[in-house]
């Protein structure tokens, strides 16, 4: 059995497991620390110091995100002097960029935002001043604002330790610091590969998907949870809704199993069928040799496909027809298709979409 760890936070006896931090023993126990750069499943960096906390005998304020806890330690995390701390970091990072909420779609759901506002701060102390980066509007899918950036680095972690493609990173440095691509390369003329997940990781607006530009405040919008119908995997993911259309695609990790809130291009960025206005929505058929296609029933539809597989079948045998499945059916409903095609009318052309 796993030997518990006691420990003291905010006078609350707690009891965590070898190799624990703070962050999240505090998160386990329902104390809440603010966070920014900190994220699940990638490396703890301590990137933003936001998460500082007092520890009894630290010299100085430790970041909660990366000290791992120990037996007897006492935590504090709501002392002056942490408030003090947490607050600085806040208003400087406000300070240090164009965080203007007002077109910024991350209004409403945006980490910084949600620390200003906790800590209530009106105004910085400091003159705000923008990096003056230019925006990366190079493709139709994400839009990059480094003038909005925190230099947390979840974006980077989220595309090398989790995706594991490796395209973003720190460049240059201090005060010149940024976050993108190899040699400073827009996303369009990189290797990205589009998945959308540093849109996912990135707390404030910096990183986008442009499809949601203006689609709808994240207030507005209504979350769906749903299956990926791209694939055989049955990724989980949420819909953002609002009157009626789908406003854009995000992961959820709390979803857990399959995909842990990860998404590839097609889930992400493949949706917009459903409100496409070529979609089919109703069977087409053709009545009369050489006539236009016409609305039709499911009925009438599949009796006639009933009948003509039934024709062609007495008349060329079996292997005269063939039957091509689709990857955005499930398991279930390919393994049935098959079924039906080498049982039921005895052929085995068939065939997979995804394989072609």
């Amino acid at each position: 059995m796993e030997k518990k760890i006691p420990l003291t936070i905010d006078g609350r006896a707690v009891q965590g497991r070898a190799g624990q931090t703070i962050l999240e023993v505090a998160r386990h126990s329902g104390i809440f620390i603010p966070t920014l750069c900190y994220m699940d499943r990638t490396t703890k960096v301590g990137a933003c110091r936001v998460c500082v906390v007092e520890v009894e005998g630290a010299r100085t304020l430790v970041a909660s995100c990366c000290m791992p806890i120990s037996p007897g330690m006492v935590v504090r995390t709501d002392t002056p002097k942490v408030q003090a701390a947490q607050r600085m970091v806040v208003e400087l990072l406000w300070s240090s960029g164009d965080h203007n909420c007002l077109t910024c779609e991350r209004n409403g759901s945006c980490e910084l935002q949600d620390l200003v506002y906790r800590f209530q701060i009106e105004k910085p102390r400091f003159e705000i001043t923008p990096p003056g980066h230019a925006k990366d509007l190079s493709n139709s899918m994400i839009q990059r604002d480094l003038n909005k950036c925190v230099l947390c680095g979840r974006c980077i972690r989220a595309c090398n330790e989790i995706q594991v493609n490796e395209v973003l990173d720190f460049t240059r440095r201090g005060s010149r610091a940024k976050v993108g691509p190899a040699f400073e390369t827009d996303y369009i003329d990189s290797d990205c590969f589009f998945c959308g997940e540093c849109a996912d990781a990135c707390p404030v607006g910096a990183i986008t998907l442009r499809p949601a530009r203006f689609g709808g405040r994240p207030w507005e919008t209504k979350k769906v949870r749903t299956t990926c119908t791209y694939c055989g995997v049955g990724c989980q993911m949420e819909l953002n809704v609002h009157e009626d259309r789908i406003v854009s695609v995000t992961g959820n990790s709390a979803f857990g199993e399959p995909n842990l809130g990860s998404l590839c291009a097609k889930g992400r960025f493949g949706m917009d069928f459903v409100h496409h206005p070529d979609r089919l929505k109703k069977p087409l058929i053709r009545r009369e040799k050489g006539g236009d296609l016409e609305e039709a029933s499911w009925e009438e539809a599949l009796d006639l496909v009933a009948s003509r597989f039934k024709e062609i079948r007495e008349k060329s045998g079996p292997d005269a027809l063939a039957g091509l499945s689709s990857a955005r059916c499930t398991n279930e409903e390919n393994y049935l298709f098959q079924k039906f095609m080498r049982a039921g009318i005895g052929t085995n052309n068939v065939d997979h979409c995804a394989r072609l």
